[in-house]
């Protein structure tokens, strides 16, 4: 199978292509660079051994998109990470939101279907759930969004569900909880472009000293230590359910059209309990302190997987240390680059 991949230059983009590479597939991929670099696609070449067939293409760019999809004859699914993905920059910025993540949807939805291409994986969130009790499962009901970000992501499922209605599109959608981590290698991972976004990122750049202090935002909700709960992924983990999730479909075992599964540990973790598991693992003492509360952020969310483990046969095998360390290992790699 062929598959293509956009964003696939970004941070679950490109652990994803390395992981469907390793699963024998056929990958070729489209990034705009808005919030990724060129330079990882020469990383994913060193990791894979193969020179990864990509074009730069913006997804708003429809014309450009269905000239690239009719040049590149036998696409036979579509795994979709392009989109904005920060809840307090589309708190700021709503419409860059609604344009990228909406539109850009449309557009690609269009051109597959232009195009016959049937098989369909997008990468949701589990900011759909908003305040929802945990462990939270797929059936949990979807509450009016906290953030533009997350009504995107909405919206986008609601899209596809309907799409999948109206026509032959077979789609899976994976909400996910909180992805961190980075490749063994160290030759791929989270790179922000500017300030962060989210909190490990902060955390390694502030232990290697590109940030003078971390900032909590909030020490009062109603958790076991105060800060909020979030159910942290390993990076590569989140890849190998794409590629159990494009295997589901191959193997045409979806026995609806639109279908939903959560991705996590099943355990969710405290802004402060991710800061002493790191501290752990690397050695390095944070240098922290606390801020006021951040709009848009839930006070707590982790996932309910069974499904997930149920139907796709997947479950993640890393765990929130392991995540740290390979956080530490990248931001020390990237550092020992810059300082060549």
């Amino acid at each position: 199978m062929k598959i293509l991949v956009t964003g696939g230059a970004g941070y679950i983009g490109s652990h994803t292509i390395v992981e469907l590479v390793k699963a024998g597939y056929d990958v070729v991929a489209i990034d705009n660079f808005d919030n990724s670099y060129p330079s990882v696609l020469e990383s994913l070449k060193e990791i894979t051994g193969i020179e990864i067939a990509f074009a730069e293409v913006d997804i708003r760019d429809k014309s450009a998109l269905k000239t690239f999809v009719k040049n590149t004859p036998g696409i036979d699914a579509v795994i979709h990470f392009a989109a904005n993905k920060a809840v307090g920059e589309s708190v700021a910025m709503p419409l860059k939101y609604y344009e990228n993540n909406v539109g850009g949807t449309v557009n690609l939805l269009e051109t597959m279907q232009e195009a016959g291409i049937k098989q369909f994986v997008f990468s949701s969130s589990c900011t759909v759930y908003g305040e929802a009790t945990p462990p939270v499962d797929e059936s949990a009901p979807i509450p009016v969004a906290q953030s533009p970000y997350g009504n995107t992501k909405q919206i986008c499922e609601e899209i596809l569900l309907d799409q999948s209605k109206a026509t032959d599109l077979i789609v899976v959608a994976l909400r996910y909880f909180n992805p961190v981590g980075a490749h063994e290698s160290a030759l791929i991972g989270e790179l922000p472009i500017g300030l962060p976004n989210n909190l490990v990122p902060f955390i390694t750049q502030t232990a290697i000293g590109k940030r003078e202090v971390l900032t909590v935002f909030g020490d009062d909700y109603p958790t076991k230590d105060g800060t909020c709960i979030r159910d942290y992924i390993h990076v590569v983990d989140l890849a190998l359910a794409h590629v159990a999730a494009i295997d589901y479909l191959a193997k045409q075992k979806n026995e609806e059209a639109f279908s939903v599964f959560n991705l996590g540990t099943g355990e969710g973790n405290s802004v402060l309990e991710a800061i002493q598991s790191f501290e752990k693992v690397s050695g390095v003492k944070l240098n922290y302190k606390i801020g006021p509360r951040r709009t848009g952020d839930v006070v707590q969310v982790y996932a309910s997987c069974e499904k997930a483990l149920k139907v796709l046969g997947w479950k993640t095998e890393r765990n929130l240390e392991e995540c740290m360390r390979s956080s530490w290992k990248w931001e020390q790699a990237l550092s020992t680059k810059e300082n060549k």
